[in-house]
């Protein structure tokens, strides 16, 4: 939130009293926002050994080849779990996509385009943050494309 106020970015946030981020989601859900809306931030590791970070509604698979083709790599997979702090400097349920200790490829599946705001992990486990996806493009460059399973 920090980094958004900085860059003068008009946000709306939410804090819940849980670790699992439970409450969060009632309260964003309650307001009349749609589930498709939030999304989970996943942080992997290409063949390539490069880390790419790629956003995807939270109910939704990241489909690891569709991810793999969007930054041409051969194949990705998640990083292990213990790695998350080192690397982002964010914790389990707690990643955001902004203010990560080093700046990394980040992509966004293409639904976040239907929604005037997208929500994601503020940086800390049960808080979330909502902004409009044209404003997050002014302090990280976010490609857009399809990366979802087809269940």
């Amino acid at each position: 939130m920090r980094l958004l106020e900085l860059h003068n970015i008009p946000y709306r946030a939410w804090q819940g009293d849980d670790s699992s981020g439970q409450t969060v989601q009632q309260q964003i859900l309650q307001e009349g926002m749609e589930k498709e809306q939030i999304f989970k931030t996943l942080v992997t590791v290409g063949k390539s050994k490069e880390h790419y970070v790629f956003m995807v509604p939270i109910e939704a698979e990241l489909d690891l080849k569709k991810a793999a083709n969007s930054v041409k790599e051969k194949s990705i997979q998640m990083i292990q779990q213990k790695e998350l702090l080192s690397l982002t400097g964010y914790v389990h349920g707690g990643c955001s996509p902004i203010g990560m200790k080093k700046e990394f490829q980040t992509v966004i599946d293409e639904t976040a385009c239907l929604y005037e705001m997208i929500i994601f992990s503020a940086g800390q486990v049960g808080h979330s943050v909502g902004v409009r996806l044209d404003d997050i493009q002014a302090v990280k460059k976010i490609e857009i494309k399809d990366l979802m399973s087809m269940d």
